[in-house]
């Protein structure tokens, strides 16, 4: 069992960075390949980023690609999420989920946080 909380999304301006961080809880976190998904009011739910359970292999959503960052510190059992560049496009809630495969895919994901809201003002 894991469960997943994230952190750090606060209000900044465009062009400004954030590092968002997953935190989980449980016996199997080096495990997971963790990913990171994004939802903007009345959109679908949307890829942003993906990370093998060794840290290894990373792939990235085209909107992101260039401009985020993701990571992880096994012994710390988090995930991070380095946001740069950051566009008034980019404010949605931001959740991080963990399975048993890294990839693009939603139903990869087995575990899943709440969310924390990130927006970027013009």
């Amino acid at each position: 069992q894991v469960q997943l909380v994230e952190s750090g999304g606060r209000l900044v301006q465009a062009g400004g960075s954030l590092r968002l961080s997953c935190a989980a809880s449980g016996r199997t976190f080096r495990r997971y390949a963790m990913g990171w998904f994004r939802q903007a009011p009345g959109k679908e739910r949307e890829f942003v980023a993906t990370i093998s359970w060794s840290g290894g292999s990373t792939y990235y959503g085209d909107s992101v690609r260039g401009r985020f960052t993701v990571s992880r510190d096994n012994a710390k059992d988090t995930v991070y999420l380095q946001m740069n560049s950051l566009k008034p496009e980019d404010t949605a809630v931001y959740y991080c989920a963990a399975g048993d495969r890294w990839g693009p895919r939603e139903d990869e994901y087995d575990y899943w946080g709440q969310g924390t809201q990130v927006t970027v003002s013009s």
